[in-house]
């Protein structure tokens, strides 16, 4: 499968194009998510840059800290990234993670509002359906790549791996569950799940709310998809990526429930 196409001395590389795609359809999402909430496009427009430069920083450290087992296995460990600085920021060869890009650029939304003396919880809730859209669109580079596919599978809608990309001792097992797209659909439906009730319960959600409903889905089903992952991400024996968004679910719902629990409360007493 080509994985990209030459255009005069420059290689343009189908991943890539599909992350601009993520980017630029969930720009236009949230864009629009704003102009609904009467908030300023400038504000969206000026933190822009920013909140690439944080998803990207915090998609590189995660990989960093969390390669997965294929990786570690050839020697790319934390510590070969750490005594080998120029390979570490060797994006471009490839390595990022989701989970370390919704956590950067989380934090610099936070730190950009906070310096501007802007409200970051509105700005929350108007991004996240636009990053569950990016994320949808982003498991499609994973196609393009053959990577981040699931166990070995005899489904109708299994995919076929060349055999260049299998991992060790899988050379001979050609399909595979399409972890890729079970995500992509996953994210497809928390966008759809978030700009539903983001309108159904508009007057009775507060600020940050959907942002949180928006970690609590995503989360649910990263933690159910890492049982069906082939490469996963571990420290010993336990996977780092389903502990984590185990943590992010609870600590979301945790803080879910006492914001609307406020809420109610204030409103009772008014």
């Amino acid at each position: 499968m080509p994985t990209g196409f030459k255009l005069g001395p420059f290689t343009i590389h189908y991943y890539g194009l599909i992350i601009l795609l993520g980017i630029c359809a969930a720009v236009i999402l949230t864009g629009r998510q704003a102009a609904k909430r009467g908030k300023s496009l400038n504000f969206l427009l000026d933190i822009l840059p920013w909140l690439f430069i944080g998803a990207v920083l915090g998609a590189r450290i995660w990989h960093i800290l969390t390669p997965p087992q294929s990786m570690v296995a050839r020697g790319i460990s934390t510590h070969y990234y750490v005594t080998h600085l120029l390979e570490a920021l060797a994006i471009w060869k490839g390595g990022i993670g989701i989970i370390g890009a919704v956590l950067g650029g989380t934090l610099t939304l936070w730190l950009y509002s906070r310096s501007k003396g802007v409200p970051a919880a509105p700005w929350l809730d108007i991004v996240a359906p636009g990053l569950a859209l990016a994320q949808a669109f982003g498991r499609w580079g994973n196609f393009i790549n053959q990577e981040v596919y699931g166990l070995p599978s005899d489904l109708p809608w299994a995919i076929t791996i060349d055999p260049q990309h299998r991992l060790p001792g899988f050379s001979q097992v050609p399909t595979y569950h399409p972890l890729f797209l079970y995500e992509s659909l996953w994210s497809f439906l928390n966008m759809a799940f978030l700009l539903w009730i983001g309108k159904k319960l508009s007057s009775q959600l507060k600020p940050g709310s959907l942002f949180l409903i928006y970690l609590i889905f995503y989360g649910v089903g990263r933690v159910g998809l890492e049982f069906l992952r082939l490469d996963p991400s571990t420290w010993g024996s336990v996977n780092i990526n389903q502990i984590a968004m185990s943590l992010v679910v609870i600590s979301a719902s945790f803080l879910l429930y006492n914001r609307q629990k406020a809420s109610e409360g204030t409103a009772e007493g008014a």
